[in-house]
C-alpha cells in the first residue's frame, strides 16, 4: 500500500536530523514524520505532542497506559497505531489473552485478569474514540470514583493522542511500519471485522 502523497524531495535540516534520530531509535522508516515534513509546523507540533506523551511513573501506570493506547488503536481501526502500540505489549504487562480479547472487541466480556480500574479506563478510551462523544453520567461517576483528577487527564490525553495520530496517519494513507507481526493480524481483522 502506498501513501497518498510521496515523501518530499527536500526535508529541512532540523526535521531531517529529528527523523534520523527517531528512525535510529525505532529501527523503522517513519513515514508519518517524513510526510509531515511537507508542512514543517505540523511536523514540529506533532513531534512536540509526542514528546510529552504520558509514559507512567511505575509498572501499573505503564500497563494501564499501554492498555488505553491499544484499546484506542483498535477502537479507531488504525493498523499503524495497532502496530506501533502492540510492540512489546507483553513487556508492558499486557497478556496475549488480554491483547486478543481487546482485538476481538471483548465479545465475551472483559478478561478477569483486568482490574476494575483497567476496565473503566478501557471503556473511557472507547467513549473518547466514539463519534459522537457521549459520556453517560453513571460512567462519569464511576470514572471519578476510580481515578484521581490527574489520572483522568492522563487517560483522556493518551486516548486523544492516539486518536490524533490515527486520524492523521490514516488520512495520509500510511501503512503499518512493521514493528510487530500484530499489524498483519490487524490488517484483516480489527475488532473482529
Amino acid at each position: 500500500m502506498n501513501t497518498f502523497i510521496p515523501e518530499p524531495g527536500r526535508i529541512p535540516f532540523v526535521l531531517r536530523l529529528a527523523i534520523r534520530i527517531v528512525e535510529k531509535v525505532t529501527g523503522q522508516r517513519m513515514m508519518p514524520a517524513r510526510l509531515l515534513s511537507w508542512y514543517p509546523k505540523a511536523a514540529i507540533g506533532s513531534g512536540a505532542l509526542e514528546s510529552f506523551t504520558a509514559h507512567g511513573r511505575n509498572d501499573v501506570e505503564k500497563r494501564l497506559l499501554r492498555l488505553v493506547r491499544l484499546q484506542t488503536a483498535f477502537a479507531i481501526s488504525c493498523p499503524f497505531c495497532i502496530d506501533m502500540n502492540a510492540f512489546d505489549f507483553e513487556g508492558h504487562g499486557v497478556s496475549r489473552q488480554e491483547f486478543e480479547a481487546m482485538r476481538a472487541g471483548f465479545p465475551d466480556g472483559f478478561p478477569v485478569s483486568l482490574s476494575g480500574r483497567e476496565t473503566t479506563a478501557l471503556q473511557y478510551a472507547r467513549l473518547i474514540s466514539a463519534t459522537p462523544l457521549n459520556f453517560p453520567p453513571d460512567f462519569v461517576s464511576r470514572l471519578n470514583e476510580e481515578f484521581s483528577e490527574r489520572e483522568i487527564v492522563m487517560l483522556a490525553a493518551t486516548a486523544s493522542q492516539v486518536n490524533y495520530w490515527g486520524r492523521l496517519i490514516q488520512s495520509l494513507g500510511i501503512p503499518p511500519a512493521g514493528f510487530t507481526e500484530e499489524c498483519q493480524i490487524s490488517r484483516g481483522s480489527v475488532n473482529g471485522n
